[in-house]
Parts: structure tokens; C-alpha cells; sequence
């Protein structure tokens, strides 16, 4: 397969493209895997992720990491990045929010397997993290851990 008819049907990779004003209006677009007979792991890291509370409209701050096991498609990454971004005006609790990325990345490209940590900045005191994961990790696949502390405030 030629490298031109892979990224023939892409939308905004190379566009100038608005931010989506909801999660409902993001375009999450997929490429083809070269690689789909291999075992391996993709991560996106977005440590700036933001949304809002959907009680009190004040924006809430998380550091999101996303692993997933390839199948036949891989996320293009700028329609994920604007997918992310937008959020930034979307009121939902940090549960919601966590679990709605991870279940439209799997329902777009069906990997073999996938997982996200939602690591939340404090509201109200308190830090919430958000874990979710299509099921146990397929062997043989070589994962590091996700790198990011429990949070410690100042102490």
C-alpha cells in the first residue's frame, strides 16, 4: 500500500483545522497499520489535558496517559490531539471524561488492547485518578509503566 493512498482520506492532517467546540463534534480519523502483524504499544501523553466541572464551570486539569496495542488502524495523532483540546469548554466529571476518550479510541480503531490513566489535578482537596482498560494485557507486550506519581501536594 502505497504511503499516499494510506493518508488519502485524512481530513486535517496538513489542514487548517478549528478546534471542535465538543467532544461530539471531534473527528477522530484512523489510518492503516503497516505493522498490524506485530505486537506493540503506542502512547500518547497529554500532561495540559483540560475540561470543565460541569457544577461549577471552573476548569479542571489532568495529566492523560493513553497506551493501546494496534490492530489494524492507528489514531492520526493531530485529529486526537483537536479531539482532546476539545474538552476544554466540555462540563463532565473527571470519570466521564476519562472513559469517553478510551471508549471512542476503541470503538474507532479496535485494538488489541488499550489503557488510559487519567492522573487529575486536586478539586476540592482532593486528587482523582481515573484508570480504565479493555482487558488484561496481551502477552508478550512490552509495556513500561506510565511514569506519573501519585500526588503528594506539598508534602
Amino acid at each position: 500500500m502505497s504511503q499516499d493512498s494510506i493518508y488519502s482520506g485524512l481530513t486535517q492532517l496538513g489542514q487548517s483545522t478549528r478546534i471542535p467546540a465538543t467532544p461530539e463534534d471531534a473527528v477522530l480519523e484512523r489510518v492503516p497499520n503497516p505493522q498490524a502483524d506485530v505486537l506493540y504499544a503506542v502512547r500518547f501523553t497529554a500532561p495540559e489535558f483540560t475540561s470543565l466541572c460541569p457544577m461549577t464551570g471552573q476548569p479542571d486539569f489532568a495529566h492523560l496517559v493513553i497506551d493501546y496495542a494496534p490492530g489494524d488502524w492507528l489514531v492520526e495523532s493531530k485529529s486526537l490531539k483537536l479531539f482532546l483540546t476539545s474538552f476544554r469548554n466540555h462540563g463532565a466529571f473527571h470519570e466521564d471524561c476519562t472513559v469517553t476518550i478510551a471508549r471512542r479510541l476503541v470503538d474507532l480503531l479496535a485494538p488489541k488492547w488499550l489503557r488510559i490513566g487519567g492522573y487529575w489535578y486536586p478539586r476540592g482537596g482532593i486528587p482523582i485518578d481515573v484508570f480504565y482498560q479493555t482487558g488484561p494485557v496481551p502477552d508478550g507486550l512490552w509495556l513500561p509503566d506510565q511514569g506519573v506519581p501519585s500526588y503528594r501536594g506539598r508534602g
